[in-house]
Order: structure tokens, then C-alpha cells, then sequence
């Protein structure tokens, strides 16, 4: 989510009318209205070309709809997803669900049903990218771990290090390259880096 005041959003509903209502029932509760459209293609290249914090899809639309749209978007984690719809049908519900949709409303509503259901899509959606934010780190961790571990058998097997003397090693040399460790890890493994 961005870190200006007023979450930016992206509307693709086809009926006109419920486009406006939505743009002054948003502006109202000071959110950015930054991109419209009534076809769901067009909301998947708004959403890539505004990088909205929201995007708000009506499940019918032409061009694409909103359940595939949300597909389009929920992927590339491009925006949280709220799901605007006529049909409340247990269905339609998980449909949504798994096309990435973070938040759902049922057409007619009102301002006391929409700001929850936005705040919560926001909400959901920075979890997530979060999530994934710690697991990528989690998985870089790892690979450099495993690095450091191969480094290491290396200098014990050819060079008859003790394990912490190869540690050692690996990070003095590390520090003096100002590298990261698993870079210098894997320049041992290849060879660029001995002890001779």
C-alpha cells in the first residue's frame, strides 16, 4: 500500500450510474479515485499501468470479468481485490474467493457496508505481500545457509580446516570484500576463493 494519506483506487463496474455512486461514496471518505473503466480488460491494464492500493471489480463486465480479472491482478499481487456484485450465492462467494478476491459486497449497498469491506481488503492484501516478503527472505536465508554449509566441507575436505577455523574463513573473507557471506560462499565452492 502506498504510504500517502488516501488509499488510491481503481473502479471497473459497467453501469455508469454505480460508478458515480461508488467515485462520491470513495472521495467522501477521503480515498483517491485514480482510474474508471466498465470492462474488465480495461481495469487489468489500469490497475498494472496506476498501481492503485485497491481495485474494486463488478463480477459482470465485458471485455473480461470481474472474476478473471481479479485472477489477472491477484497474481501479479498488483492490489488488494474487492469483489462488487449482484449475486450473494455461496458459489459466486468462493469463486471470488479463489480468484484472489480480499473483500466482497452485494450490490445495493451503502457506505456503512463499503468502507469495512474496503479497509479490510487493504488490510488483508499488506498481510500477504508482507507474508511473502518475510517467506522470500526466509528462502534466501536458507540458500545462503546451505552455501555457507557446502563452503565449509569444502575447506575441511581440501584444505584440513576445522569447522569453526572454516567459518572463519568464510567470513574474514567476506569482510574484506565487503560481501555477502553466501557470495563468498559460493566463490569457495567454485574455487575463486582459497586459502593457498
Amino acid at each position: 500500500m502506498n504510504t500517502s494519506a488516501r488509499p488510491r483506487v481503481v473502479i471497473a463496474e459497467d453501469e455508469a450510474i454505480i460508478r458515480l455512486d461508488l467515485k462520491e461514496l470513495l472521495e467522501e471518505e477521503n480515498y483517491e479515485v485514480v482510474g474508471e473503466t466498465g470492462r474488465g480488460d480495461e481495469a487489468v491494464d489500469l490497475v498494472r499501468e496506476l498501481v492503485p492500493d485497491l481495485v474494486i471489480l463488478d463480477v459482470k463486465m465485458p471485455g473480461l470479468d470481474g472474476l478473471s480479472a481479479a485472477r489477472q491482478i491477484a497474481s501479479e499481487r498488483l492490489a488488494a481485490i474487492l469483489i462488487l456484485t449482484a449475486f450473494s450465492q455461496r458459489e459466486l462467494v468462493e469463486q471470488a474467493r479463489d480468484a484472489g478476491a480480499l473483500a466482497y459486497l452485494v450490490k445495493p449497498f451503502n457506505k456503512s457496508d463499503l468502507v469495512p469491506a474496503i479497509e479490510v481488503a487493504l488490510a488483508r492484501h499488506s498481510e500477504l505481500t508482507s507474508l511473502e516478503r518475510h517467506v522470500e527472505d526466509l528462502e534466501h536465508r536458507l540458500e545462503a545457509r546451505k552455501l555457507i554449509d557446502r563452503a565449509k566441507g569444502r575447506l575441511m575436505n581440501d584444505y584440513g580446516f576445522d569447522e569453526h577455523s572454516a567459518w572463519r574463513f568464510i567470513q574474514t573473507q567476506a569482510m574484506q570484500r565487503r560481501a555477502k557471506i553466501g557470495d563468498v560462499a559460493r566463490l569457495v565452492i567454485d574455487g575463486e576463493i582459497s586459502p593457498a
